[in-house]
């Protein structure tokens, strides 16, 4: 059976964990070639490992323009072209709305918001026509989390990916559920799985 995304090309920040890493695997399984990024050297050696050798990991921080500009430079300098860009980073500081302080929210929103936007615009040079940028906000948007009213805030530009639609590209968003990873507790996921369920990176 042919595979939906042979020799496709995809770009995955947070492949780590969570929706990040179980994203990674499926489009490997389905034949692409991921290229994924993560903060922690070890995490994301052991990321690529559990992808397969279709996996490539680039170290960084989307939150750092350096970081972002060396994770295109090496997808250029392989000489490829960009088939998909998910934009899967979620920086969780659960703090009560009488708590937020300037650099709780900053560190939300240079991850959740700026992290994302320049995610998709350093990508644009790269893209090939047709090619598709999906981007996970929160489901902490659409019902209450305590402590998450700066990550929901931040985590949902204003319909961002009707915003940024330009002729190359296909963009999209969606709100996922809590996955079950070290930056979400597994109790906020088992809530959640009863409504609209949840990601493994097991699965």
């Amino acid at each position: 059976m042919p595979k939906k995304l042979k020799d496709k090309i995809a770009v995955i920040t947070g492949g780590t964990e969570g929706i990040g890493l179980a994203t990674a695997k499926l489009f490997a399984k389905e034949g692409a070639y991921v290229f994924i990024t993560g903060r922690r050297q070890a995490e994301l050696d052991e990321a690529v490992k559990l992808i397969g050798p279709n996996a490539f990991g680039i170290q960084g921080d989307v939150s750092k323009l350096a970081d972002l500009d060396r994770l295109y430079a090496k997808v250029a300098s392989d000489g490829r072209k960009i088939d998909s860009v998910v934009a899967k980073v979620g920086a969780v500081n659960s703090v009560k709305l009488a708590d937020v302080t300037p650099e709780s929210f900053n560190h939300n929103f240079d991850v959740n918001t700026r992290g994302v936007l320049f995610t998709v615009q350093k990508s644009l040079p790269l893209l090939n026509n047709g090619a598709s940028v999906i981007l996970t906000s929160t489901i902490a948007s659409l019902r209450g989390f305590p402590g998450r009213s700066a990550y929901a805030d931040a985590s949902t530009p204003p319909d961002a990916s009707n915003l940024w639609a330009c002729s190359k590209a296909r963009s999209g968003s969606t709100p996922p559920c809590p996955a079950r990873s070290p930056a979400s507790s597994s109790r906020s996921a088992t809530r959640c799985r009863k409504g609209r369920g949840w990601w493994s990176s097991r699965r």
